[in-house]
């Protein structure tokens, strides 16, 4: 066995350890590892290996999905479980994970599938104490604690379960490895274990991992290259609305969301998503309507602003469900074409209830609310705003437009703004602006 060092952020191997990567630039990112030689080495040279075929004569048969039992997880992961697949959910500590876990075996179980729950962080009366209380009765789930990766391969080809569990990747770890649970090694090595055994037997496995400070599943990147499936939790901890978002999925789309409420009984779905993110009170000065899109499903948007004088020298920009740079272009845009100056204005930013979106539509319903907020008036009541915005001031069309202004209707919002460009089947409750100019005089 062999030293290595490989950075947590990309992947790439060195033999010799440096302050910065030399493959993506990232500084004190470089971890040792070993390099696993000799035996294991041998063992690889048995293995009978497969060869060559035409891809026009492979089968095309489509893989049954297995449903969870939860309209919203099915959801996240493209429509159920895949034979095989490989998944990896990580969040904050205490969001959630290990409780959907445990429902996602209490719904395959009252299904009739056998499920193995295997925990190497909590022993069988706290897991026992929680199934309780989540009132997880099934006898189809098997309970196994241990820390040993070994040990739970051989107990899922002993069991052939129809979906095994992890919790967690991070304190498993192999014996034949001198190295602790958690390391670079470890969890490269167990994972690539785990990905073999699932794929051989044909059985699902999630895996449940940390997260650093930053919000990243810990361990080297290449620990997400390896499975099928990523989906992260998202939400403040205090709130009772948790996101679960899929960044990587090989069956399946990478925008979708799924959302649940967490209760007392654990985590249920929510049946009017649109309604998480919006307030009861109309005509708020400083907040507008927006309208994104999420994979197949619109969800409509509460934008908040606060724009006021600034206490310190360098005026604040903060946002909280946006990245940080789109705020600046808007700015930068309401400056250059309405002679808005908010050089001495600290602006504040956020989207209730605790979404994060990238959609471009929400531009125009942000810098309604900044107007709104900086002039103390008031938006027209029962108004939807949704368009892009460019860097000259133009309102541009966005996709789906008619999915969303039909989302915005079923609410009751009859005054939605969209832009002058946009192609309409029908221009019922429509308003049309061009650019920003326009929408300054629609709202003074």
């Amino acid at each position: 066995m062999s030293s290595t060092f490989v950075c947590t952020d990309c992947g790439y191997e060195v033999s010799k350890w440096s302050g910065k990567c030399p493959n993506c630039g990232s500084w004190s990112t470089l971890k040792e590892s070993s390099r696993i030689l000799g035996k294991a080495k041998a063992q690889a040279q048995e293995i009978t290996h497969p060869k060559p075929q035409k891809i026009v004569a492979i089968s095309a048969e489509e893989q049954a999905r297995i449903n969870t039992g939860n309209t919203e997880l099915d959801l996240v992961l493209g429509g159920g479980i895949v034979s095989g697949m490989l998944i990896l959910i990580g969040g904050e500590p205490g969001i959630g994970k290990s409780t959907l876990m445990l429902q996602l075996a209490q719904w395959l179980g009252k299904s009739g599938r056998k499920v193995l729950y295997c925990s190497g962080e909590e022993s069988a009366a706290q897991i026992h104490m929680r199934s309780k209380r989540l009132n997880v009765t099934s006898e189809n789930i098997l309970l196994l604690c241990t820390n040993d990766t070994d040990h739970i391969i051989a107990s899922i080809e002993a069991e052939s379960p129809a979906l095994a569990i992890v919790d967690s990747i991070q304190s498993v770890s192999l014996s034949s490895i001198d190295s602790i649970p958690g390391s670079i090694t470890q969890l490269r090595e167990s994972t690539n274990r785990l990905q073999r055994c699932g794929k051989s037997l044909n059985v699902p496995i999630f895996m449940v991992g940390h997260v650093t400070k930053d919000g990243y599943v810990a361990g080297p990147k290449i620990l997400e290259h390896m499975v099928d499936t990523v989906l992260y939790f998202e939400g403040e901890m205090r709130n009772q609305y948790k996101i679960l978002r899929a960044v990587k999925n090989r069956f399946g789309s990478t925008n979708e969301i799924g959302l649940f409420e967490m209760t007392n009984l654990g985590l249920l779905n929510v049946e009017n998503p649109s309604s998480v993110f919006l307030t009861n009170e109309l005509a708020q000065i400083g907040t507008s309507i927006g309208c994104i899109i999420e994979g197949t499903r619109s969800f409509i948007v509460e934008v908040q602003s606060l724009v006021t004088g600034s206490n310190y020298g360098t005026p604040q920009r903060v946002v909280v469900g946006l990245e940080q740079k789109k705020l600046a272009i808007l700015l930068a845009i309401l400056e250059k074409n309405l002679s808005l100056y908010l050089r001495n204005n600290d602006v504040f930013i956020n989207l209730a209830g605790g979404i994060r979106s990238a959609d471009p539509s929400l531009d125009l319903a942000i810098l309604a609310s900044i107007i709104s907020s900086l002039k103390d008036i008031p938006l027209p009541e029962n108004s939807v705003f949704i368009g892009e915005v460019g860097l000259n001031g133009e309102v541009r069309p966005v996709s789906q437009i008619e999915a969303r202004i039909s989302e915005a209707s079923k609410l009751g919002y009859d005054n939605i703004f969209v832009s002058g460009f946009a192609r309409l089947k029908s221009t019922n409750k429509v308003r049309k602006i061009k650019d920003i100019k326009a929408l300054y005089q629609a709202l003074s």
